[in-house]
């Protein structure tokens, strides 16, 4: 679904090609807005190609065995976009091409080069590309690192079920959770500046600089060179353990840094010493994803509600932290501390909201509005405009933006 946020009106809906879930769409730079790039749990990726007549052409251009959640554009190209895989891949596309070839594969560092089977292979959730040096591509997924590739030191090959893993230039990770197995890794971003952001499924956030990764591979460093090692940036607050969630950069020069939580708010830190600034009430369940605008203050989210979410500054006045953060961010870190260390993987997950969605497809949904919201939420942040997806209100997939 297309919004025009200006006269609030969707201008386009077009059946997408995907037999699942859509994770993630994309514009391609450069096209006016008119190729889209989707990936979704069907491990499908596809291309939508919207026409002069407005109709829109749509074809797959690859596959992975396993969901995609996220898709990495190249910056400036309006061709070249990659994707990562449950499966372990990542995949090069070039929508002048009629097939994707095979950048990587991503394996533990304690399996060695194995073959790709279920047991040997990173089940990757993100991706994300040095806005400095788009030859780095760093991916994340079921263990705790993060893995920074060097795309001219891999060959591109066909896509094939059996490859070799390919060796990273650079590994992050914060030092107590090495070797854990107790985490991994669901959202990544890059800074202008080419810092590196993790969060973790129900631990915190992480803010990298170069220097602090652990090189090709983090097995075998000394306990001496661990200590030496300069700590990240932490992020704390929000929890993280219920769903698949991203994190992001916000403002001009990436000042802050924001990711949504289980409680439902969106929290915004300050880059430099992770202070907390904001919290707003996002989603009456969990927040998911949250996006800049590239150019001013604005911010788009979305979570479990079947709603967008858009974000803007009303007032020069600076706002205090709501009066219940305390007790929520304690909530959160009671409840995290206190989870059994058992990881979810992404398909528990996607089979628990799976069922979820099929027990409450029987009820009508309550329209979101404004006067939903009490009293504190209105105070906290500015709904630009309720841009309704259709009329008829007993759609399961109806979508709003408010």
């Amino acid at each position: 679904m297309l919004w025009n946020l200006l006269n609030g009106t969707r201008t386009l809906t077009y059946p997408s090609g995907h037999c699942e879930n859509v994770f993630q769409t994309k514009f391609i730079p450069f096209t006016d807005d008119r190729t889209i790039i989707t990936s979704g749990a069907d491990g499908q990726v596809r291309l939508g190609q919207i026409l002069e007549n407005g109709k829109v052409e749509t074809k797959r251009l690859g596959r992975h065995h396993g969901r995609v959640y996220k898709l990495a554009v190249l910056p400036g190209d309006p061709n070249v976009f990659y994707s990562c895989g449950e499966d372990g891949f990542v995949q090069h596309f070039d929508i002048r091409s009629s097939t994707p070839t095979t950048v990587l594969y991503s394996s533990p560092f304690t399996h060695g080069c194995r073959r790709h089977h279920s047991s040997s292979r990173i089940r990757l959730n993100s991706i994300a590309i040095d806005p400095r040096n788009p030859h780095y591509l760093a991916v994340g997924g079921s263990d705790e690192y993060a893995r920074v590739y060097d795309t001219r030191r891999v060959q591109l090959a066909p896509v094939c079920r059996h490859i070799v893993p390919d060796a990273p230039v650079n590994t992050f990770c914060p030092r107590h959770l090495r070797e854990t197995n107790s985490v991994h890794v669901t959202g990544l971003a890059y800074s202008k500046a080419s810092e590196l952001l993790v969060s973790y499924n129900d631990e915190l956030i992480y803010l990298f600089e170069k220097n602090m990764g652990f090189g090709s591979s983090p097995v075998g460093i000394s306990a001496e060179k661990l200590q030496e090692m300069e700590e990240p940036q932490v992020y704390t607050g929000h929890r993280n353990a219920q769903t698949v969630k991203g994190v992001n950069f916000m403002g001009p020069n990436d000042e802050y840094v924001m990711s949504g939580s289980d409680c439902g708010h969106i929290f915004i830190w300050k880059k430099k010493g992770g202070k907390l600034v904001r919290a707003m009430l996002g989603d009456r369940r969990v927040v998911n994803q949250l996006e800049s605008h590239p150019h001013i203050t604005f911010i788009a989210s979305c979570g479990i509600e079947r709603s967008v979410k858009l974000w803007t500054p009303v007032s020069n006045d600076v706002m205090s932290l709501p009066e219940n953060i305390e007790k929520v961010t304690e909530s959160n870190r009671v409840g995290r501390e206190e989870q059994s260390r058992v990881t979810l993987t992404p398909e528990v997950i996607m089979h628990v909201l799976r069922l979820q969605r099929r027990q409450t497809s029987a009820f009508t949904e309550r329209r979101y509005v404004l006067t939903d919201v009490d009293g504190d939420e209105e105070n906290e942040a500015q709904f630009i405009s309720g841009l309704v997806a259709g009329d008829d209100d007993s759609s399961e997939r109806e979508c709003n933006v408010s």
